[in-house]
């Protein structure tokens, strides 16, 4: 499956196109992690826990769209766009949330 950020494709032709797709990520954040980015985010630096969490969330919404988009007879997505959120919870812990959209196409090669 082709996915790209940009909306047309050179050198291909869009045979039809078949709706918005997306996937979403929300995983939760453990207190340690949670502690640990804290401490990072006084003294500088970068915080790996989040980061490697923020991929593997990025990597499923990206999965769950890719899903969506065959689902619908596509073969590629285009225009996609990526957005992150922090969810604050009133118990004090917090969620990573990742979503991601395009428009899902068939290609003709």
């Amino acid at each position: 499956m082709l996915v790209t950020t940009t909306p047309h494709l050179e050198g291909l032709r869009i045979a039809a196109y078949h709706g918005v797709v997306s996937g979403e990520a929300i995983m939760g954040t453990n207190i340690f992690r949670d502690i640990f980015a804290g401490i990072r985010d006084i003294v500088g630096g970068r915080s790996g826990a989040y980061e490697k969490a923020l991929r593997k969330a990025k990597a499923i919404a990206l999965r769950e769209m890719e899903e969506e988009a065959r689902r619908l007879g596509a073969n590629a997505v285009i225009s996609v766009a990526i957005g992150y959120e922090n969810i604050s919870l009133r118990d004090g812990s917090g969620m990573l949330m990742v979503c991601a959209s395009g428009t899902a196409v068939t290609i003709a090669y």
